[in-house]
């Protein structure tokens, strides 16, 4: 198709789309084309949710070339996409969102529907206004402080003696893959012991991995979602704990693992005794008694049926169910594992059932994408409109800015990701979003950083891997910078254990060892304790429109701006000096540097 025509649309400026960004059900939105070249004869603005609509587009008296359209929203939570429709000359033009899918200005759609997003959210969303200016701290019980009695191992499981061991290498050799049986011993009432130093760090929020009853290490194959892991303590040593957090102004955040349990569950073996076992259709059988659904393939993780009224009791609506429970206890939300596996519906029913017991409890989604569109099993899902989560780990965050940091994205990259992410998410949400640097999931931040991952190693040469002194240096220099970018965008920031004290190691196992206590990098504590006293204290910061400049690939200047106060954060990942300005200021940057400020 060839034209002579120009079009042009922005959906981030006012000019072109009025208001920007989501919005609420019902709002009406001013959209506008800009025709050049010719005269159309038909301009149509195509707008499709749970139906299709055509709106006709006429000129501007005051700018003839300038097509505008306005509509009110749906009056139910959605997403809705538009494109422009043209005719003229006797040819038909399809103008439609950008050819990367990320908003802003658009381009010529040829074969495939590439239309503009708006998130058409619940009025009534709101989430936790402790989320505003909150600091998490991410911690695997079994790896962060022992504390109380040194307990005994389970029959087939070990527990180390020092706790300075590395984590161990216990193959399977039917997978050739380690097996998590080994455990160090940290528990509950360790982690009451190191409360002060969490407090000392600036932490508001504890996210805790599972603590609830299992076979492994890492908890995700529970065995009784109703009992702690006696490995970790007691029920009495969790109210403990929280009463303690609550104390120093902290909250205490649990990992929900509601897709599957462990092969090892009572519910599961019952459900493989007998056909007539009552658990029987809690699972997914395909062939009873060998043959079901499990996560990824993994045989000690069977699916539960979320479709099942018993299962819906007992994990949600029952009186005494497992997200009632727990917040009843102190819990003040939960993190939910693998998110994109369970049903809508279930997840709106989980949130209404934990905001009866607990208004103020946060419901955070693991979704790794955007999550205003996240397609999983063929099906695309919005977990922002209201119905199910507050906000979700905010992993394209963390990817852009890695990327920006080691240059595999530029400043424009890492500018043109973030503004898309943030026009799809709703206001509410964006602050509720669980901004992670390291996680449980990943090598260890140090590592990605430095560019030594060991993904390509065996397990035992990832066992033997260290950064040279260059490679940690460089990790730490870029591990500053993304403090002080997270710091400084909406949402909250997220510290894996250990991070803050240097903590290296590549992939599971080893990004999963042993709190260093005694041994950390205190230079580099200290840089995070004053990065996160920054995000609490400045409270432009909590909730600040958010404007990202890109002045030059290696420079990126982030400002949160309210009507009393603006806070400006800049980096430079380059290796040499710039010098930038900024509304009418002058800013040196230091190689690998970054400079926050208020004004």
């Amino acid at each position: 198709m060839v034209t002579r025509m120009q079009f042009y649309h922005h959906s981030r400026n006012p000019l072109y789309r009025s208001p920007t960004g989501s919005q609420p059900c019902g709002a009406k939105v001013t959209l506008r084309l800009r025709l050049e070249g010719g005269l159309p004869e038909a301009v149509h603005l195509h707008v499709w949710f749970d139906k299709e609509s055509f709106y006709p587009m006429r000129p501007l008296t005051t700018d003839p070339a300038l097509y505008e359209a306005v509509f009110n929203l749906p009056e139910s939570p959605c997403l809705l996409w538009y494109d422009f429709q043209v005719w003229q000359g006797g040819q038909f033009y399809w103008y439609g969102n950008a050819e990367d899918g990320l908003g802003g200005e658009g381009a010529f759609v040829w074969h495939e529907v590439r239309s503009f997003q708006i998130t058409v959210y619940d009025p009534a969303y709101e989430t936790p206004a402790w989320t505003r200016g909150a600091v998490f701290y991410q911690i695997f019980p079994d790896r962060f402080a022992r504390g109380g009695n040194m307990p005994s191992a389970p029959e087939g499981r070990m527990v180390h003696e020092s706790w300075d061991d590395l984590p161990g290498l216990m193959m399977d050799p039917a997978t050739g893959d380690s097996v998590p049986y080994d455990f160090f011993g940290g528990t509950l009432t360790g982690i009451v012991e190191k409360l002060p130093y969490l407090a000392s760090l600036g932490v508001t929020g504890i996210y805790l991995n599972p603590i609830f009853h299992a076979a492994t290490n890492h908890r995700f194959d529970t065995t009784d979602w109703m009992t702690i892991d006696p490995l970790l303590g007691d029920e009495q040593d969790f109210c403990s704990l929280c009463a303690a957090a609550k104390a120093l102004g902290i909250r205490i955040v649990l990992d929900g693992v509601f897709n599957h349990s462990g092969n090892v569950n009572p519910f599961f073996q019952s459900a493989r005794a007998t056909p007539d076992s009552p658990y029987r259709n809690w699972y997914l059988f395909e062939h009873w008694p060998d043959m079901y659904k499990c996560w990824w393939g993994f045989e000690t993780l069977p699916n539960l049926n979320k479709h099942q009224p018993e299962v819906i009791d007992y994990f949600l609506t029952g009186e005494s169910a497992v997200v009632r429970k727990w917040p009843r206890l102190g819990a003040d939300g939960w993190r939910i594992d693998v998110a994109d596996e369970l049903p809508m519906e279930y997840l709106a029913l989980m949130r209404r059932s934990v905001k009866a017991v607990a208004p103020e409890g946060i419901l955070i989604g693991e979704v790794w994408e955007d999550a205003s569109h996240k397609v999983s099993y063929d099906q695309m899902r919005s977990y922002c409109l209201g119905d199910t989560f507050d906000g979700v780990m905010n992993y394209p965050l963390r990817e852009a800015a890695i990327g920006f940091l080691t240059g595999g994205l530029d400043a424009a990259g890492f500018k043109r990701r973030m503004d898309s992410l943030y026009e799809n998410y709703p206001p509410p949400f964006t602050e509720a979003l669980l901004n992670v640097l390291g996680s449980h999931d990943r090598p260890r931040i140090l590592n990605v950083l430095a560019g030594v991952e060991g993904e390509n190693l065996s397990h035992q040469d990832r066992a033997r891997l260290a950064l040279t002194e260059k490679q940690r240096a460089l990790g730490v220099k870029r591990l500053k910078m993304l403090l002080a970018l997270i710091v400084a965008m909406p949402g909250m920031p997220c510290v894996y254990y250990g991070d803050e004290a240097g903590m290296e190691g590549a992939a599971d196992p080893f990004n999963r060892a042993t709190f260093p206590w005694g041994r950390e990098d205190k230079t580099l504590t200290d840089a995070f304790r004053e990065g996160l006293r920054r995000k609490r204290t400045v409270p432009a910061l909590s909730g600040g429109a958010l404007s990202i400049d890109a002045p030059t690939p290696d420079i990126l200047v982030i400002k949160r701006e309210t009507p009393g106060q603006t806070a400006y954060t800049a980096l430079n990942r380059g290796d040499h000096i710039h010098t930038i300005h900024i509304d009418g200021q002058t800013i040196a940057l230091g190689a690998y540097g970054s400079v926050g400020w208020e004004a």
